[in-house]
C-alpha cells in the first residue's frame, strides 16, 4: 500500500535539495551544476537564486563569473534563458533544442520566420561574430539587416533564439548593462556530448536530486520533455530508478543509488511503480517561510549586492 508523505517533509526535503537549507556550494558554478540548469530571465533574480545557494559569494563576483563565461545563459528546457554550466550546454541543447525549435513553429509563421531565413540568419550571425567579436541584440539585427533579412518586431529575438537552439550562440560578456552574444564553440570549445538516452538519464538524475522529493511529472513539467522523449526506446525505466531513487531517501537507501554507477537506459531491477506517493500536485508547492520552514542559515545573508 502507497505511502504518502506529509507536506512538512515534502518541503523540508525539497528545500534541502535545493540547497536552501543545510550546507551552501562553495561556488556558484557548482550550484548551477547541481540543479542542471537554473532559470536565467530575469538575470538579477537568477544570480540572487544562485547567492542564496552559495558561501559567501557577491553580485560583483557573479557578474564577472558570467562575463568570464564560467556560467552561461542560453535557451534550453523551455523557450526561455536558463544558466548552465559550460559542460553541460551541448548535450542539454541538443535534447531539448530541437523540440522548441519545433515548439515555435506557429509563432515563426506569425512572424513570417521560415527555414531558409533561419539558415541565412545564422550564416551571418555566426560571421559576425567569428573570431571572438561579442555582439550586443541590436548589433545583431544592424547585421541582419545588412544581410537582407528584416529584423523588425519580433523577428530579431526569434532569429537569435533559433541560433541558440541550434547550438550556434550564447551569452557572452556583458557591455555595461547590456547582454552580448557570443559563438558557443568559442565559449566553450569543450563542451560534452550524450546520447540521448545518457542525456535523458543524466537530467532526470539531476532534477530528482536537486528538485526532489518529486514525481515524474513534476520533472515532465520542469524539463519540458515530451512523452516521446522521455519514454522512448529505453528511458522509462531511468526514470523510475531515479524517481525510486528519491523514494529511498527515508530508509537511508538512496546514497548508494546515487552514489553508485549510474544505470544505463534499462534498469531491470527497478520497480515499475513508486512504492511512495507524494503528497503534492504536479508543480512544487509555494513555500511561504513561517515558524514550521524556517529560513536557511546561509540563504538571505551570504549574498550580497
Amino acid at each position: 500500500m502507497a505511502t504518502l508523505l506529509p507536506m512538512t517533509q515534502i518541503v523540508a526535503e525539497r528545500l534541502h535539495a535545493q540547497r536552501l537549507t543545510g550546507q551552501p556550494f562553495e561556488s556558484a558554478v557548482r550550484a548551477v551544476r547541481w540543479m542542471g540548469a537554473v532559470q536565467s530571465q530575469d538575470y538579477e533574480g537568477a544570480k540572487w537564486a544562485l547567492g542564496q545557494r552559495t558561501q559567501g559569494t557577491t553580485a560583483a563576483e557573479l557578474d564577472l563569473l558570467f562575463d568570464q563565461g564560467g556560467i552561461l545563459r542560453t535557451h534550453l528546457l523551455r523557450p526561455t534563458w536558463h544558466f548552465v554550466a559550460p559542460e553541460d550546454v551541448r548535450w542539454l541543447l541538443e535534447l531539448t533544442g530541437p523540440r522548441i525549435r519545433r515548439a515555435l513553429a506557429f509563432r515563426y509563421r506569425q512572424v513570417e520566420i521560415d527555414d531558409e531565413q533561419i539558415a541565412r540568419a545564422e550564416s551571418a550571425i555566426t560571421s559576425a561574430l567569428a573570431g571572438g567579436r561579442h555582439l550586443t541584440r541590436s548589433e545583431l539585427g544592424e547585421v541582419l539587416a545588412q544581410a537582407g533579412i528584416s529584423p523588425e518586431g519580433q523577428r530579431l529575438p526569434h532569429l537569435i533564439m533559433a541560433a541558440e537552439l541550434d547550438g550556434l550562440v550564447a551569452s557572452g560578456p556583458r557591455r555595461g548593462k547590456q547582454f552580448t552574444y557570443a559563438l558557443l564553440e568559442e565559449r566553450t570549445p569543450r563542451a560534452r556530448r550524450l546520447d540521448l538516452d545518457e542525456a535523458v538519464v543524466e537530467l532526470t538524475r539531476r532534477y530528482f536530486l536537486s528538485h526532489g522529493p518529486a514525481q515524474v511529472l513534476d520533472f515532465v513539467w520542469w524539463s519540458g520533455l515530451t512523452a516521446r522523449e522521455r519514454a522512448g526506446a529505453s528511458t522509462a525505466p531511468a526514470l523510475r530508478w531515479c524517481a525510486c531513487s528519491w523514494m529511498a531517501r527515508s530508509t537511508g537507501s538512496m546514497l548508494r543509488h546515487v552514489l553508485a554507477p549510474r544505470p544505463r537506459a534499462s534498469c531491470a531491477s527497478c520497480p515499475t511503480s513508486m512504492s511512495t506517493r507524494l503528497g503534492t500536485a504536479t508543480e512544487p508547492p509555494r513555500i511561504r517561510r513561517g515558524p514550521s520552514t524556517p529560513a536557511s542559515s546561509h540563504s538571505a545573508t551570504s549574498f550580497r549586492t
